[in-house]
């Protein structure tokens, strides 16, 4: 198993080495080629999902206009937190933009983990806050900055400019590619 994966897990809650082996070893690993689906709208997200390496997309569509949402990078987590949780069938599709390792945990295993190694929900319930919080910051943004000082902020990340095409990158920050293309020419 991956030591980015241990040590991910480890960044949430403390386990002794044989928890982190059994919740590791209940992982299961998957190659997602370019463009491949992870999870499509109208199915439900059972699956913690881990990036170990590639990218993947959360998106919807908007009258046939693919909204991005969220992306993923290697040593984070991708899910439909609204689909997990409920049950319910899930408004996004959630897709590999590159050739992606993933390791995944099925819901029925984290709810066996909870039961066996109570700590998994003092870990889980940490993941929730982060991901909570992740969210809250996003739409924040979203609502209050301009488009030039989303982009701007992007910059500050090069993962997102290196790997992500241009067209996902202006559905993420609110605008059109053209648009996109006009706040870059104004920033240079």
């Amino acid at each position: 198993m991956t030591t980015e994966l241990r040590n991910y897990i480890s960044s949430y809650a403390s386990f002794s080495p044989a928890q982190l082996d059994d919740i590791v070893g209940r992982f299961q690993e998957l190659t997602l080629s370019k463009n491949e689906f992870l999870l499509e709208q109208g199915t439900v997200c059972n699956d913690v999902v881990f990036v170990q390496k590639g990218c993947l997309r959360l998106y919807y569509l908007d009258d046939d206009v693919e909204i991005s949402v969220w992306f993923a990078f290697p040593n984070s987590s991708a899910i439909d937190i609204y689909s997990f949780i409920s049950n319910k069938p899930s408004n996004y599709f959630l897709q590999a933009i590159e050739e992606s390792t993933i390791w995944y945990l099925p819901k029925e295993q984290l709810e066996q983990l909870y039961t066996e190694i109570p700590t998994m929900q003092e870990m889980m319930r940490k993941f929730w806050e982060d991901a909570v919080l992740n969210l809250i910051d996003r739409f924040t943004a979203l609502q209050r900055d301009s488009a030039e000082k989303r982009y701007l902020d992007l910059m500050a990340k090069p993962a997102y400019l290196q790997k992500i095409p241009q067209k996902y990158l202006a559905s993420f920050i609110g605008v059109t590619p053209t648009s996109l293309s006009r706040i870059r020419k104004g920033i240079r």
